[in-house]
């Protein structure tokens, strides 16, 4: 949900970023094109909270692919999957276009960032296990493409011209055949909670899942899993050791304002290049919810804050104000990792802290 200061200072934002780049861009001119004060413009979007969300509308509003994606190899999908990305790079001859710079992310940012791509290597290595040869884990070589991609883009910002970055096309597919070793084992288990067995009536909320920008189904027998933005990478948990057949679902919170359009961006954009690689029948069935009010998190039972300093970790409607000190909202924070199972609408078992996926899923 969003309010009209917010739609103007995201439409008055974008045309400055557009017309200067992000470092020329005038913040009081921004506030003026807005209608708004520097001071109310600022409580709305903190830090580099204002470019992130810009970015991710530019992502979220990306149109569908021409084509229906081709590949039916995991070689053949990896190197489409490059070939997308890889078209939003910028051009030797651009003046200018919008793009997440290394000086955007900092402190709390950077780390969310790093477990982001923790995210998207788990998605996009899932999707290339469904495809041929197959393989038990790929997520190794998803974080390496994911790496290659990154250098080429890193060196198109800050060396134009420089190499051609096309022939990360050629080495991403490569690397869909390299054995790297890729295990993955369940968390260590002596430090796992067990499972709380409950049967508690499940309601969720209405929420779209981002990683297809349709309507969630969270009415499924499976695992709800409400993570941080430094704990992404325990989704791997729930998913690998989840029944067959279970519906997996990570909901994202965070403590930090300008971490929430940074993952917007991020999962936006992977969104985008699973679309062109691979065949829907090959996409990975996890879906992703941004829980930006945390009306996900308190269906699922996560534990309240009882006091106003400590509920400081709450984010307003929209995600696109500052920290809101409320009593009573779920305790959400860049360190949750919390999971509960459903079974016929009902939940069934809950766990709380490391290992909740695993605990939940296996519960």
């Amino acid at each position: 949900m969003t309010s009209p200061d917010h739609d103007r200072a995201l439409a008055a934002a974008r045309a400055e970023y557009t017309e200067r780049g992000y470092h020329d861009a005038d913040f009081d001119l921004i506030a003026e094109r807005a209608g708004l004060t520097r001071a109310a413009l600022r409580s709305h979007f903190p830090g580099q909270a204002l470019y992130l969300a810009v970015l991710a509308g530019i992502a979220e509003q990306a149109p569908e692919p021409p084509y229906p994606p081709t590949a039916r190899t995991a070689k053949a999908a990896l190197g489409d999957f490059a070939r997308a990305r890889l078209t939003r790079l910028p051009l030797a001859t651009e003046k200018q276009r919008l793009g997440l710079l290394p000086e955007v992310l900092a402190g709390e940012t950077r780390q969310a960032y790093a477990q982001l791509n923790n995210l998207a290597a788990i998605v996009l290595g899932l999707a290339l296990e469904n495809l041929p040869p197959g393989a038990p884990r790929m997520v190794r070589v998803a974080e390496a493409a994911l790496t290659a991609l990154h250098g080429a883009g890193r060196l198109a910002a800050v060396a134009p011209g420089f190499g051609e970055p096309f022939a990360m096309v050629t080495v991403c597919e490569m690397l869909a055949g390299l054995e790297l070793d890729d295990d993955w084992g369940p968390p260590h288990l002596p430090y796992v909670p067990a499972a709380e067995t409950v049967d508690e009536p499940w309601s969720p909320p209405a929420l779209p899942d981002a990683l297809r920008a349709e309507p969630a189904r969270l009415d499924r027998d499976g695992v709800i899993a409400v993570l941080g933005m430094h704990r992404l990478g325990a989704i791997e948990e729930a998913v690998r050791a989840a029944p067959a057949g279970a519906q997996v679902t990570v909901a994202l919170v965070t403590g930090t304002p300008e971490v929430s359009p940074l993952a917007r961006l991020v999962v936006a954009e992977l969104r985008a290049d699973l679309r062109a690689a691979f065949p829907a029948s090959a996409r990975p069935s996890l879906q992703i919810v941004h829980d930006d009010t945390g009306a996900l998190a308190a269906a699922a039972g996560l534990p309240a804050r009882d006091d106003a300093r400590t509920a400081a970790t709450a984010l307003p409607s929209g995600s696109d104000g500052a920290l809101a000190p409320v009593a009573g909202q779920p305790a959400r924070s860049d360190e949750t990792e919390f999971a509960v199972r459903v079974a016929a609408g009902r939940i069934v078992a809950r766990a709380d802290g490391y290992g909740a996926c695993y605990a939940a899923a296996t519960g």
